[in-house]
């Protein structure tokens, strides 16, 4: 065992697996389905469509090290991860078809995401395909606490279903936003390969997310209306989702010694249970 496995002390965490799930029923979600922002309902589509085939490789990346994994606490969490993993992408593709009835490429998305990673898995290390997990997973659990602290980002999303899975989520992405970086750590994962994959990730990530998006507004008639696209594209830099604090806590990765709990969402993960999963909870009806 090394120094750098040695040091690894995972604290207890909470990351369940839970049975649910969402339905939409045809004519449940108007064509421009966040608030009828244009650019918007195009992004969130493209980020649902990459989901389902990024979950898989996530799953792959930390059920690939789970036999060495000897805390049990974190052997337990990983568990948690990969249903709640598992669950994601499932849910996600339910939504994905909702939305290519609706006009929205989430089929060409999901089938790049597949080819890309699926040639990663063949080309790359297993280690550095769990920095990249872990990396991801960064991401993932940042946009997912703006989601759940910011009320201007809350209602961007109106009262549809997909503002149910959203939430649901972005609580279960927070919940287990450190697993994959503690498994990292747990198999001697360094910091120099940690940092230099999310640069990677960073300069990988946003340029794919932006062309897919283009493509998709490209295939929309309602793009063609230069008024509308242009009053939506100026709302992009105003999105919640763009503020200092999302970019603020996405370069923190970079900052050796860092941890995913040095933000802690203890209070906030225990507000959302309540409202989404508690006695009088907005989700409790689509446990199973």
């Amino acid at each position: 065992m090394t120094a750098e496995q040695e040091r690894v002390v995972v604290p207890k965490r909470d990351v369940r697996t839970r049975r649910i799930a969402f339905a939409y029923p045809t004519g449940s979600l108007d064509r421009h389905y966040v608030q009828g922002d244009l650019v918007m309902s195009h992004l969130v589509a493209v980020l649902s469509a990459l989901f389902p085939e990024g979950e898989d490789f996530f799953i792959r990346a930390v059920r690939g090290y789970r036999g060495q994994v000897t805390d049990p606490e974190l052997r337990a969490q990983v568990a948690g991860f990969i249903g709640q993993e598992v669950t994601h992408g499932r849910e996600h593709r339910a939504l994905n078809d909702r939305l290519r009835e609706m006009g929205y490429p989430t089929r060409l998305v999901d089938r790049f995401t597949n080819l890309l990673l699926i040639r990663s898995d063949r080309l790359f290390p297993r280690r550095f395909q769990l920095a990249v997990t872990a990396a991801l997973e960064h991401y993932t659990a940042t946009i997912a606490e703006r989601l759940l602290t910011s009320p201007e980002a809350q209602v961007l999303l109106g009262e549809t279903e997909v503002r149910s899975v959203l939430l649901w989520h972005a609580l279960e992405e927070s919940e287990h936003k450190a697993v994959a970086f503690d498994v990292y750590r747990a198999i001697g994962g360094t910091e120099r390969m940690r940092i230099r994959t999310m640069r990677l990730v960073n300069a990988l990530f946003v340029p794919i997310v932006v062309v897919f998006t283009a493509i998709s507004l490209a295939g929309d008639r309602a793009s063609y209306n230069p008024v509308r696209l242009l009053r939506s594209l100026a709302r992009v830099p105003r999105s919640p989702f763009v503020a200092k604090v999302v970019r603020r806590n996405l370069l923190a990765y970079n900052r050796p010694g860092f941890h995913p709990d040095d933000f802690d969402a203890t209070a906030l993960l225990e507000r959302w249970k309540a409202e989404l999963f508690g006695t009088n909870g907005s989700l409790a009806d689509h446990l199973r």
